[in-house]
């Protein structure tokens, strides 16, 4: 007698956070959602790739008239312009991740009540559409190095990749709190664009550390943005003296809170279904 084949699915124990071989088995499903993200963002709008250019463009701008000129805040040896819009591009990689994957899950209900599938993958796809976000805003910052004469240290070509992966850890681990919180509690929806805006005054987009007591860089460094973006200024204002040891804890605080956030999704992920 030919017995039908039957699939069951389990929750998996808490302690298996990350399923490399199951996430490896809906890797195309994976490219799925990050393709469709650029597709709407950059197909169904109607500025595309000219959004992700205006914005670190405008704020620069803004940002350079009142905080640079009006202000007066110091920006070593790099000019002011220049100085903010490294912080702007590796923050807006940073934002523009987490505002998506908070989001993702519950963009995504429809397909999550139908089917089964890792739903980690969802908002771990949104770090491929800010990456694209991040390559149009780096050629910008391309162009301004150029414009200004400035010529970066050799460190830069590991220092930027180095600080994409920390920023990708911080973004995806901030992101997978946030998406879990959103299936039950809709306001997070509504609280996430002011907490955003908040941390941006809490990372040295606008400002340089050296300006702050040494105790308090130390604490700074515990926000993961903080050792990328200084060590970008400082390589691009060809100096080969980067703060290793803040870098490191920025490093070491990406990884806690990506497992944080991977924890909390994990312990989660079995109800999304039910309450999404």
């Amino acid at each position: 007698m030919d017995e039908k084949l039957k699939i069951i699915i389990k929750p998996k124990p808490k302690w298996i956070l990350l399923d490399i071989k199951e996430i490896w088995r809906y890797r195309e499903l994976f490219w799925i959602f990050a393709w469709r993200d650029l597709k709407v963002r950059y197909k169904q709008t109607l500025l595309g790739v000219v959004w992700a250019l205006f914005q670190p463009l405008f704020s620069m701008l803004i940002f350079t008239i009142f905080f640079g000129n009006i202000a007066k805040i110091p920006s070593g040896n790099l000019p002011y312009a220049l100085f903010v819009l490294i912080g702007l591009v590796f923050w807006g990689f940073f934002s523009g991740t987490l505002s998506h994957a908070s989001n993702s899950l519950i963009e995504n209900e429809g397909i999550i009540k139908k089917v089964y599938f890792p739903r980690l993958i969802i908002p771990l796809s949104t770090i491929v559409t800010g990456f694209v976000d991040f390559v149009i805003a780096f050629a910008l910052l391309l162009l301004a190095t150029l414009y200004f004469r400035i010529l970066p240290n050799g460190l830069v070509l590991f220092v930027i990749p180095f600080g994409l992966l920390i920023s990708a850890f911080a973004a995806g681990g901030t992101g997978l709190l946030f998406s879990a919180f959103n299936v039950k509690y809709r306001d997070v929806r509504y609280i996430l664009p002011f907490f955003i805006q908040t941390l941006i005054f809490l990372t040295p987009v606008i400002y340089p550390t050296n300006i702050m007591r040494p105790e308090f860089r130390t604490l700074m460094a515990l926000n993961p943005m903080t050792g990328v973006i200084e060590s970008l200024r400082t390589v691009f204002a060809g100096s080969a003296a980067v703060n290793w040891n803040i870098l490191g804890i920025s490093a070491i605080s990406s990884i806690v809170i990506f497992v944080v956030g991977l924890y909390y999704f994990r312990s989660t992920e079995r109800f999304f279904a039910d309450i999404v």
